[in-house]
């Protein structure tokens, strides 16, 4: 099959530090050229990948120097280049957000589709979509498609990892015993409730987290006066490399969401070291972690500070295995090839139990 990946210019493919979109991208196009599949990838010029690379910026945004730059402009540049290239493709898969491209190709709805990888509950998502219902859309989760009920859903298709990405060490399990917070410092991530988790607990806390310009009010009135560089402490935005100290060494992952989280990838980028994680019962999350197996999903600090001993307790050679089961790129690959077969031969999503 010949496919489309078109990816946001925000991140480089894979991204250099923080960024989930950009890194689903990135796996599931490796795990597609890795099937025997014909893949191109719309991405910025400082992408890695296997596939066919059509630069449509040099630089991804984010990490481009220039003071000035626009990004709906380097978007809808882009956007031109896919529809020129468009015949050339069996399936063209969106993951930008807002539907941006819907009225580039609205004369070829049927052979792309949209995976939107953020939030639908925004109040004009629905009356947009609603003038291009003809475009299919694959969810990251059944909580994510619920927000958006009346979309052409054509399936939904968890997150995967490559399963030799992270390797866990289980001779010394999280020997670093600390906690750890990995994201990004917002109001939604919710950083402060891991703090007070941690002090409750009496176990250390380390923060890993990009501070972005939204965010920066926040993290300077709500996070900051918080910190006390030993108990809890702020190690800075983590690039790749450093994920395998971070996550593999603490004794758990804390996430203490408060918002309608689609996936969580943190999640299983956790899981695949063998590292347990409490989430709140918010979103994607209780479809993501094994109650009991892989963690705990909880509803307030109380119930997260009484599941922390039972936490430390699970087996984490058990957390690894389940994420192999359930949360390979290979898995999440096959699964978009399924969801292709359906938009392309009129089938309609098959609903899981």
């Amino acid at each position: 099959m010949k496919i489309a990946h078109v990816a946001p210019l925000y991140e480089s493919v894979p991204p250099r530090m923080y960024g989930g979109t950009e890194r689903i991208v990135s796996y599931l196009t490796e795990a597609l050229v890795d099937l025997g599949h014909d893949v191109t990838l719309f991405a910025s010029g400082d992408t890695e990948t296997s596939a066919k690379l059509v630069a449509c910026r040099e630089r991804a945004l984010r990490l481009d120097p220039q003071p000035l730059k626009s990004e709906i402009a380097a978007h809808l540049s882009m956007l031109d280049e896919v529809r020129q290239r468009a015949a050339d493709f069996d399936v063209v898969h969106f993951h930008l957000s807002h539907f941006l491209h819907f009225p580039f190709f609205e004369q070829m709805a049927g052979k792309t589709v949209t995976t939107p990888h953020g939030r639908l509950d925004y109040a004009d998502l629905a009356s947009a979509y609603a003038r291009f219902p003809r475009f299919p859309m694959i969810s990251i989760s059944r909580s994510q498609k619920a927000r958006l009920p009346d979309a052409n859903w054509v399936g939904t298709v968890l997150h995967g990892l490559p399963a030799g990405l992270y390797q866990p060490e289980f001779s010394q399990p999280g020997q670093g015993g600390y906690l750890a917070f990995l994201g990004r410092f917002s109001r939604d991530k919710r950083p402060d409730r891991a703090i007070e988790m941690a002090r409750r607990t009496g176990l250390k806390l380390k923060l890993a987290a990009k501070i972005g310009d939204a965010d920066k009010a926040y993290f300077h009135e709500v996070v900051e006066p918080l910190l006390d560089g030993e108990n809890v402490e702020y190690v800075g935005e983590i690039a790749e490399g450093e994920k395998a100290a971070f996550l593999g060494n603490a004794a758990g992952l804390l996430f203490p969401i408060d918002w309608p989280e689609p996936f969580g990838l943190v999640m299983i980028e956790a899981m695949a070291f063998g590292t347990p994680v409490i989430g709140w019962n918010c979103g994607a999350v209780p479809e993501v972690i094994d109650n009991g197996v892989t963690g705990f999903v909880v509803d307030s600090v109380d119930e997260a500070v009484a599941r922390v001993p039972d936490m430390l307790q699970l087996d984490r050679r058990a957390v690894r295995s389940t994420f192999e089961a359930r949360f390979s790129a290979q898995r999440m690959a096959r699964d978009y090839l399924a969801a292709y077969a359906r938009m392309l031969g009129g089938t309609p999503e098959v609903q899981a139990s």
